[in-house]
């Protein structure tokens, strides 16, 4: 089963929990065991699995790539002025893939499946999920 979940973001750059639009998607396919791989369809964005009780742990991971990788310095800023978010994004990465038992996402207590948002603000970003399993 396959489902696109349409995301739009406030901020140039934000972490979205998608726990409960996950979720709907994996109890709709009814899979009892099996993999559920969540994967943005964009080049300036990324999938993480990180903590969703303290929002700072979201700002302090954007300070943090913020930091690593620096703005208006890259060759391909000359084209749309992004390149730094392309760089976080590859870091990053696209996907995610989450174990699912008894039709549940096998996540540990703090963790959530976050669309990562490197160079908006954006009305249509897209996330796939993909359940695969028995």
């Amino acid at each position: 089963m396959q489902e696109i979940i349409a995301i739009s973001t406030s901020k140039k750059q934000e972490l979205v929990d998608i726990t409960d639009k996950v979720n709907a998607i994996v109890k709709k396919s009814g899979i009892k065991e099996g993999l559920c791989n969540v994967f943005a369809m964009h080049a300036t964005a990324a999938i993480i699995i990180n903590e969703n009780a303290d929002p700072n742990i979201c700002l302090d991971t954007i300070d943090a790539l913020n930091r690593l990788v620096k703005e208006g310095i890259w060759r391909h800023d000359g084209i749309d002025g992004n390149a730094a978010s392309h760089i976080k994004s590859t870091i990053l990465g696209p996907s995610e893939t989450i174990p699912i038992k008894n039709g549940e996402l096998q996540l540990g207590v703090w963790q959530a499946p976050m669309f990562v948002e490197l160079d908006g603000p954006r009305k249509n970003r897209k996330v796939t999920v993909t359940i695969i399993g028995v």
